[in-house]
């Protein structure tokens, strides 16, 4: 079996997060609601946890969607800044100008 890259882990994630997001989100309200019973709220809870860990949103990694990069990451333009550097030098960023850097 082949070795997995950050990059193929993190889109699995994502993937899980899709799946799972609808009944994470309505364990989640069962849970936070005050106006239920606790044993139901922590029954939700369990039910929670039960989930996959990789299914939770915050799991996923920002990364820059030419290079992979996680660094550096700017969330406007969906990538890194070496990324973006090298197209703003060679022009194929409208609006970009090249100061000085």
């Amino acid at each position: 079996m082949a070795k997995k890259s950050a990059v193929n882990r993190n889109e699995m994630v994502k993937k899980l997060v899709k799946q799972f997001a609808g009944k994470r989100d309505a364990l989640k309200a069962i849970a936070n609601n005050e106006s239920l019973p606790l044993e139901e709220r922590f029954e939700a809870r369990l039910k929670l946890a039960e989930l996959p860990r990789n299914s939770s949103k915050t799991r996923i990694r920002n990364r820059c969607e030419i290079t992979g990069r996680p660094r550096a990451y700017y969330r406007k333009l969906r990538m890194s800044r070496i990324a973006l550097r090298d197209l703003g030098s060679n022009g194929q960023i409208p609006g970009l100008v090249k100061s000085s850097w």
